[in-house]
């Protein structure tokens, strides 16, 4: 089976990132990572969210974290470590790398995502936890 162009896009994006399984994820956190999780809400609705972790919707992401914008959250910052999560894994490379693109050298992601965390057993809550800034980015 041949690799598809989405495929490869994401295999050459994952060489740029020092990507964590969630146990090293959630220790990065206690070190002082932020975890963000870019998930849609019906996903945390259904499936819950990671305690403490900033919730910002993947289509404004650069906005909140580019340290240069007005729409940013107070943690942006070029040397920021970011821990970013989707559902799987797969989004969060490509949005991790955007932020690379950016200048936050050390962004990453989660292996396997939310639900790795979760199947970990790591600690999780329910319902649709927001920790979202307000406002919304200009562009």
């Amino acid at each position: 089976m041949t690799a598809t162009a989405i495929d490869r896009v994401l295999m050459t994006a994952r060489t740029r990132l020092e990507r964590l399984d969630p146990h090293d994820a959630a220790a990065a956190a206690d070190m002082g990572a932020l975890l963000i999780d870019i998930r849609p809400p019906i996903n945390r609705r259904i499936e819950g969210a990671i305690p403490g972790a900033i919730v910002i919707d993947r289509n404004v992401l650069e906005w909140r974290l580019d340290p240069t914008s007005a729409d940013r959250i107070p943690e942006a910052a070029y040397d920021a470590w970011v821990v970013l999560f989707c559902n799987e894994g797969y989004a969060s490379s490509l949005a991790a790398v955007s932020l690379q693109d950016l200048g936050i050298w050390a962004a990453t992601d989660v292996v396997g995502g939310y639900r790795a965390w979760r199947a970990a057993g790591l600690p999780t809550e329910q319902g649709l936890i927001a920790h979202q800034p307000a406002g919304s980015p200009t562009s």
